[in-house]
């Protein structure tokens, strides 16, 4: 069945943070089930809607838990009774629900949890980097990391549609505080998205057991049609750009057209990212960006078309690595990898005109920290 999110022309513009966007979103979604646990920097995102609940502009069932593991029980258990689900979490928060994060992928439950990406223990730290949503790779969900207040709220609905298609969650990211804490003008526009939908029901009276314990060949089978499924998702995505918001499906392509140099990055600091490439078009470098929307899945063609001078900038590590550097030499290209901003660490447009500026003149080492 085809996704449909069709736009009417009665949108309002409206000075949102994404935290404020992505609950504009959902309340546009109508979730039947709402489960909450409280963690800076996406705290807003389920106060405002259990403001929306509170007043009656949202009709859902808003569940307040005890822990984050709790909160992702309980929309695992509503999404196998076939209810629209919704959460968000961040940092320690996710990585106290990654047991159930990986059950949910496993149950082929659709479901959507927004993350404000923030920087994981130790040494103890609240602000902003890719290190909390990097660790979802694995799991079997779907992860996209949007730019911008307007790309969370269009991104977020498209997460319903997508992932009720292909019946995959889906975790949207957005930096913590530059992007979940700063105000942007977006607009709303009240798109109606499709009946809910799933590949099977389980309600009480059935005679079914829910997950039993399997033999080695149905474990691998599962796991199987569910990575052949996470990269059919890309289809899905794809198709359905234009009808929430056109920003590029799996990637955005900026000033990649006639570029010699190419960098790869991914959220809310590649706005910096872009004012320094600009000034170095006006002095007359030829690069671009290719900026992933999409993490799983991959966009592995994308990154196959890129020139052969590729620069990849990480928020988040493993080992001396950057964890992009692996994912993108992984399609075949030799990549240049820096590892930048853990922590929240300003990297503003200045630094990334030097660090490009560095790149373009061959004089990065293959793997570098900016400290």
């Amino acid at each position: 069945m085809r996704t449909e999110g069709n736009r009417n022309d009665s949108g309002i513009k409206k000075l949102l943070t994404s935290n404020e966007a992505i609950a504009e979103a959902v309340r546009i979604a109508k979730p039947d089930v709402i489960a909450a646990y409280p963690i800076t920097p996406q705290s807003p995102i389920v106060e405002r809607l259990a403001e929306m609940v509170g007043s009656g502009e949202l009709d859902a069932s808003f569940v307040r838990v005890e822990s984050e593991h709790s909160a992702m029980a309980v929309i695992h258990g509503a999404a196998t009774a076939g209810a629209r689900v919704f959460t968000a979490t961040s940092s320690h928060g996710l990585a106290y629900m990654f047991e159930m994060c990986w059950w949910i992928a496993g149950s082929r439950l659709p479901a959507v949890m927004a993350v404000a990406t923030r920087s994981i223990g130790a040494p103890w730290n609240i602000h902003g980097d890719h290190t909390d949503i990097m660790s979802l790779r694995d799991t079997g969900w779907i992860i996209g990391m949007a730019e911008s207040a307007q790309e969370a709220f269009d991104m977020t609905l498209q997460a319903f549609a997508v992932s009720e298609e292909v019946n995959i969650p889906f975790a949207v990211g957005i930096d913590a505080f530059t992007m979940s804490h700063t105000a942007e003008v977006v607009e709303i526009r009240d798109v109606r998205l499709p009946e809910r939908r799933q590949a099977y029901r389980i309600l009480p009276g059935m005679e079914v057991a829910v997950n039993a314990v399997t033999v080695g060949d149905a474990r691998m089978r599962a796991r199987y049609d569910l990575a052949v499924d996470l990269e059919k998702s890309a289809e899905v995505i794809e198709r359905t750009d234009n009808e929430f918001g056109s920003h590029g499906g799996l990637v955005e392509k900026y000033r990649l057209e006639d570029a010699e140099y190419a960098v790869v990055m991914a959220g809310g600091w590649c706005g910096d990212a872009k004012d320094a490439i600009d000034m170095l078009r006006d002095e007359g470098v030829k690069i671009g960006m290719l900026r992933l929307r999409f993490i799983r899945p991959f966009p592995e063609k994308a990154v196959k078309g890129l020139p052969s001078e590729i620069l990849v900038v990480d928020r988040a590590n493993t080992g001396i690595r950057g964890i992009l550097g692996i994912e993108t030499s992984s399609c075949g290209v030799e990549v240049e990898n820096v590892v930048a901003g853990l922590g929240g660490l300003d990297v503003d447009v200045d630094n990334f005109y030097r660090l490009f500026r560095k790149f373009v003149d061959g004089k990065l080492e293959k793997v570098e920290w900016l400290i």
